[in-house]
């Protein structure tokens, strides 16, 4: 009964945040200068022409109740057509959907598969000093290799991937390194094409978080490594790599695991950057080209398809945090 009311307060707060994000965004498109008219007519357009414009396209309505319009209509499954291409909205989505979702997909593989192991590593060998930890000796060991991974974490982090993307486009598309920028292949056509093509935008959007994640994995290692039990598996003889897979992954699992949420958020933003950068047919840089164009139907549908999958993210991560730590999940139970 109480895990049904956890969730169901769960579910209610997801609504009002998808609400409330519905509200910031049709009212921060309306905000931006230069409307939908003054983009498409050009500077000299007559007040004429922008009336008749704006009367076409119900921009000439009071705003609440064109909100109010859209949102029947997104709750509805209607997310509006294109005032650009006049195509709907959703089909738009629904094909660029695919591209967005493979790069997220990579970059989450690569924040995980890279970023998890360099925390473990730089934890194990830079344990507190006067302690024992997994590698079965004092510590203060591996000083270079900590400061090494504090510098390409500094690093990772301060780039942004604009300017990261750009060298990269600009050193692939100057030397023949086998792999190609800008042209993208679907992954039905042909898969070692596609991967070819996605490998380089998925590792510029993953380098922050993959910096990010052994960065946090590095601080929840080293505080799992002072814990008895650990000291108790070093003096039973247990082997470095026994202790690591047995005694300290999974009670260090909970705070990566949860900011993975964080991180889906923002390589969901990146890709925004990423895929206008190296020319991919995905959301991104399909809302990137409606903000220039002032597309309202096609920014409001782009960022809250976003925060949609940011809220879902979230909740399954809740789960698997409560999956992996069964107090956590009786705490939640509890304070429902």
């Amino acid at each position: 009964m109480r895990l049904l009311m956890w969730w169901s307060g769960r579910a209610l707060s997801s609504a009002a945040t998808l609400l409330g994000v519905s509200v910031l965004i049709f009212a921060a498109v309306r905000l931006m200068p230069g409307g939908f008219a003054e983009t498409v007519l050009g500077p000299f357009a007559t007040a004429e022409q922008k009336a008749e414009l704006a009367a076409r396209y119900g921009l000439d309505q009071p705003v609440l109740l064109q909100y109010g319009h859209w949102l029947a209509a997104v709750t509805g499954g209607d997310f509006g057509t294109s005032m650009i291409s006049r195509q709907p909205v959703g089909t738009e989505l629904l094909a660029r959907l695919p591209v967005t979702a493979e790069l997220t997909v990579l970059a989450v593989a690569a924040s995980v598969l890279a970023g998890v192991p360099l925390g473990v590593l730089t934890a194990v060998r830079i344990r507190p000093a006067g302690t024992k930890g997994a590698g079965g000796s004092a510590g203060g060991s591996g000083g270079g290799s900590g400061v090494a991974g504090r510098l390409l974490s500094g690093l990772g982090v301060s780039v942004p991937e604009f300017v990261l993307g750009s060298l990269v486009v600009f050193v692939f598309s100057r030397y023949a390194l086998g792999l190609e920028v800008g042209a993208w292949v679907p992954f039905g056509q042909d898969p070692a094409a596609n991967l070819a093509t996605m490998i380089l935008p998925a590792a510029v959007l993953a380098v922050f978080s993959i910096s990010v994640t052994a960065r946090t994995t590095r601080d929840a290692v080293m505080g799992v490594l002072v814990e008895p039990y650990v000291t108790a598996a070093v003096g039973r003889g247990e082997s470095p790599w026994s202790i690591v897979r047995h005694h300290i992954l999974r009670n260090a699992a909970t705070p990566v695991v949860t900011l993975l949420g964080t991180i889906i958020a923002y390589l969901l933003g990146g890709a925004l950057i990423v895929e206008h950068v190296f020319n991919l047919p995905g959301v991104g840089s399909y809302v990137v080209q409606a903000v220039g164009r002032r597309d309202y139907a096609v920014v409001q549908a782009g960022v809250l398809l976003a925060a949609g999958v940011f809220i879902v993210m979230n909740v399954l991560i809740d789960l698997l945090v409560g999956v992996l730590d069964p107090r956590l999940g009786v705490l939640a139970g509890r304070r429902s």
